[in-house]
């Protein structure tokens, strides 16, 4: 039967808050809003949005709810056949500089904060992971990012494929994310987003929305 279409996708969906230098996260607004656009539009069919949740703008500090949110995904996943759902833990993060969305493809063990985080914490040249050896050890997407990339750019959306989340909160948790998401067969990507005085709000819910359809579209085994 798995022939017949795509598996159903449970999707979970997080955000910043603040942090230094960015006054106003777009990713909070995004995630705290998701839930009632897309019920206004429709979801994908074949896709659930599972939660919604925006986190502390901290890294070390604020893995206690990183992991409670990530334990909730697979909760009960183990007495489930393997093809019944797939689960994609879709992130979310601002990049002040950026006037366009990234599809992060990797991340990397390594934290070097620009600035202290929202809790204080500026560590640098620190193994994110130090089980995990080198800072230079790097952790990969399994989502297809060129082919979403190009099916966004398709629909019109100034977006690309990144190799580079930085080394700051995103690439902090993102490296935690496709960890767990490797352990647990399920899936992990990062998205950055420019702030809305680069690409406004309206359309980067929109965007949101063409990001859930792409994913729902795609043929996860």
């Amino acid at each position: 039967m798995g022939s017949e279409g795509p598996s159903p996708v449970t999707v979970h969906v997080t955000g910043f808050k603040k942090f230094h230098g960015v006054a106003e996260n777009p990713t909070e607004k995004i995630v705290r809003n998701l839930q009632s656009f897309v019920e206004k539009r429709g979801l994908p069919k074949g896709l659930v949005l599972g939660s919604c949740t925006v986190l502390d703008a901290a890294g070390q500090g604020a893995l206690g709810p990183l992991y409670e949110l990530l334990e909730s995904t697979v909760h009960g996943r183990e007495y489930r056949s393997p093809n019944q759902e797939q689960v994609i833990l879709l992130h979310f993060g601002a990049n002040s500089g950026s006037h366009r969305f990234a599809l992060e493809n990797q991340a990397v063990n390594e934290a070097t904060f620009r600035c202290p985080d929202e809790l204080g914490w500026k560590p640098q040249r620190v193994p994110i992971m130090s089980s995990e050896g080198s800072i230079l050890h790097a952790r990969q997407t399994t989502l297809p990012v060129k082919e979403i990339s190009k099916s966004l750019q398709q629909m019109g959306y100034d977006v690309t494929p990144s190799d580079d989340a930085g080394r700051f909160v995103c690439n902090y948790v993102y490296y935690h994310s496709l960890r767990f998401a490797e352990k647990h067969g399920i899936r992990s990507l990062f998205v950055h987003f420019p702030l809305f005085l680069s690409i406004d709000e309206e359309v980067q819910m929109q965007f949101v929305a063409s990001l859930l359809e792409v994913l729902a579209s795609l043929k996860l085994q």
